[in-house]
C-alpha cells in the first residue's frame, strides 16, 4: 500500500518568527478518505500548498501521487465546465467528468453556461467532478463546504465518501462523519492520524483529555505530599548530620561508636532524601508531559439586551425583488425575544436578500417589514473583507478593546496576531474578529449571515455553548446541520418562498 510520508517538517512564512510546523512527522496511506482538522491558524491550507510544492519546506515529503488542489483557479471564468473539464484532460476522455458531474446533482444546463454565471455551489461541484476526472491524482480539498448550501453538502458528502484517495479540510462536523474513515489532525503539540470519522476522534480525544487531567490531578496531589516528605526528611537529616560531631545539646557524654552510628543514619537519611528529589523530579517531569494537547476552550458570554415589546420583527405578506426579478413572495414570519430562527434554502435563494431587507438596507417590493421600535441590531456579514491594523478596527467600531481582545484569545488568537493587519489573518480568523465585534455589542437582535464559515470545530462549538446558555434574540443562515440541531433552532426553509415567484 502506497503512503505520503512527511519526516522532520519545519516551516515558518518569510519574515514571520512564528513557526507553522516544528519538526513535525507522519505518514497516511494514499487510498484514506482523509479528514483534515485543527484549530484556525494551525497551518491546514499551508500543509496543503506544502505538498503541492507551492511553498518550500525544510524536511522532507515522500509521495508517489500527484496531488491536485481544490479549489483552483479557472483561467478564463467565462468558459464553460465541458470546456474546462477538456482543458484540464491531456487525452481529451471528457465522459469521465461528465460520469462525475452525474453524481452531483446539478442540471444539465450548466455544462454549458459560462463558469462566472454559475453559483458557488455550482461551481464548487464543477471543480470537484473536474479533479476527480483526472485519474492518477491524489486530492487535497480545502473547506468546499463554504459554498455550499445544506443539501449540497450532503450530496457531496455522500459523494465523497464513494472515493479513495484525498485530504478533505472541513469544519462541518456531520459532513465529515458522511465521508471520511481517517482524521489528521493538528493539535497544539503535535500531528496526528487515527482511524475513524469525525465522532469518533471526538470522543477519542475526549477520553484521553479526560485521562490526562485526572493523572495530572493526581501528580499534583503527589507532588506536593512529596514536597511535604522531602522538607522533613531535610530537617532530619540536618538534625542527624549535627550529631556526628557533637553539636546536639543535651550531648555531654558521648560512647565511643556513637560517632559511626549518627554517620550511619546521617547516610540513610540523606539517601532517603535524594530518593524523595529523584521521585519528585520524576512525577514533575511526567506532569509536564501530560495536557500539552488540552484544547482549552474556554466559555464565552454575552450580554443581551431585552425589548419590552416581545415582538421584534414581522414581515407580513412580503416581497422582495430586484427590478422584475422577483427573489421572494407572500413571505410571512415574527421574531420574538429568546427565540433563535434559522434560514436555510439553497443558495441564490434569497437568505441574504431577506437579511438586506430585515436591516432596512432594501425595502420590500410588496407587502410590509415590522420593526420594533429602538431596535438595535448586530450584524456579522457573511464575508470579512477586513483590511488595516486591529486598533484602527476597534476604535471605528466603537468596542472595548479589553473585552474585545478577551473574546478573541478565548477564541485561540495568540497576542502576536493582534499585532498583525487584519488582511494577514486567515479566513477563519477574519470571521472570529466579525464574532467578536458582535459579542462585545449589545443589541435586541443579533443577525449572522452563515458566521461559521471557515470557524475551526472547537470555536464553533463554542459559539454553540454561548447560544445554547445566553439565547440571545438570534437570525441565523446556517447550514451546520449539528450546530442547528444542538440549539434547537426554528428552521425557515425559504425554497418555499422563492418557489412562488
Amino acid at each position: 500500500m502506497a503512503q505520503i510520508q512527511v519526516s522532520h517538517l519545519t516551516f515558518a512564512y518569510e519574515g514571520s518568527p512564528d513557526l507553522i510546523f516544528s519538526d513535525a512527522s507522519f505518514s497516511v496511506d494514499t487510498d484514506w478518505k482523509l479528514g483534515f482538522i485543527g484549530r484556525n491558524g494551525r497551518g491546514k491550507t499551508t500543509l496543503m500548498k506544502i505538498l503541492c510544492g507551492e511553498l518550500p519546506d525544510h524536511g522532507a515529503v515522500s509521495a508517489p501521487v500527484q496531488f491536485d488542489y481544490f479549489p483552483f483557479t479557472v483561467p478564463d471564468s467565462g468558459s464553460t465546465p465541458l470546456e474546462i473539464a477538456a482543458d484540464m484532460d491531456a487525452e481529451g476522455q471528457v465522459w469521465r467528468f461528465m460520469k462525475e458531474i452525474s453524481c452531483l446533482d446539478v442540471s444539465d444546463d450548466i455544462l454549458s453556461r459560462p463558469f462566472s454565471s454559475l453559483s458557488g455551489g455550482e461551481q464548487a461541484k464543477v471543480l470537484l467532478a473536474a479533479l476527480f476526472a483526472r485519474e492518477h491524482h491524489f486530492l487535497l480539498i480545502d473547506e468546499p463546504t463554504n459554498h455550499l448550501d445544506m443539501l449540497g453538502r450532503q450530496v457531496v458528502s455522500e459523494y465523497l465518501n464513494t472515493k479513495k484517495g484525498f485530504i478533505l479540510v472541513s469544519h462541518d462536523r456531520a459532513f465529515l462523519d458522511g465521508c471520511v474513515d481517517h482524521i489528521l489532525s493538528i493539535n497544539r503539540a503535535n500531528i496526528e492520524v487515527q482511524k475513524g470519522n469525525f465522532s469518533s476522534w471526538e470522543e477519542n480525544k475526549r477520553r484521553q483529555d479526560e485521562f490526562e487531567i485526572n493523572k495530572n490531578e493526581k501528580l499534583k496531589k503527589e507532588i506536593s505530599s512529596l514536597k511535604s516528605a522531602a522538607r522533613q526528611a531535610n530537617v532530619w537529616a540536618d538534625k542527624v548530620e549535627s550529631t556526628k560531631f557533637g553539636l546536639t545539646p543535651s550531648s555531654h557524654e558521648r560512647p565511643k561508636n556513637a560517632r559511626s552510628y549518627a554517620g550511619e543514619k546521617s547516610r540513610r537519611m540523606q539517601q532517603r532524601r535524594k530518593n524523595l528529589e529523584t521521585r519528585m523530579e520524576r512525577e514533575i517531569e511526567e506532569k509536564e508531559g501530560l495536557l500539552k494537547n488540552l484544547e482549552r476552550a474556554e466559555d464565552l458570554k454575552i450580554f443581551p439586551l431585552y425589548h419590552p415589546s416581545g415582538r421584534l420583527i414581522q414581515c407580513r405578506d412580503a416581497e422582495i425583488s430586484y427590478g422584475e426579478r422577483v427573489i421572494l413572495s407572500h413571505l410571512n414570519l415574527s421574531l420574538s425575544n429568546g427565540s433563535i430562527l434559522a434560514l436555510t434554502g439553497k443558495n441564490g435563494c434569497g437568505k441574504t436578500s431577506l437579511i438586506k431587507a430585515l436591516t432596512g438596507e432594501i425595502k420590500p417590493s410588496s407587502g410590509e417589514i415590522l420593526r420594533a421600535s429602538g431596535l438595535i441590531l448586530s450584524v456579522v456579514p457573511q464575508q470579512p473583507y477586513l483590511s488595516g491594523p486591529m486598533q484602527d478596527y476597534i476604535r471605528e467600531n466603537g468596542i472595548d478593546e479589553t473585552l474585545f481582545k478577551t473574546i478573541l484569545r478565548k477564541l485561540d488568537f495568540s497576542r502576536e496576531q493582534f499585532e498583525k493587519p487584519l488582511e494577514a489573518l486567515s479566513a477563519g480568523q477574519q470571521k472570529k474578529v466579525l464574532i467578536a465585534r458582535s459579542l462585545c455589542q449589545r443589541a435586541h437582535l443579533y443577525i449572522w449571515d452563515e458566521p461559521l464559515n471557515y470557524i475551526d470545530l472547537l470555536s464553533r462549538m463554542q459559539i454553540e455553548r454561548l447560544i445554547a446558555q445566553f439565547r440571545p434574540t438570534m437570525l441565523l443562515v446556517e447550514h451546520d446541520q449539528a450546530f442547528l440541531k444542538n440549539l434547537n433552532a426554528t428552521v425557515l426553509p425559504l425554497d418555499t418562498y422563492a418557489a412562488q415567484r
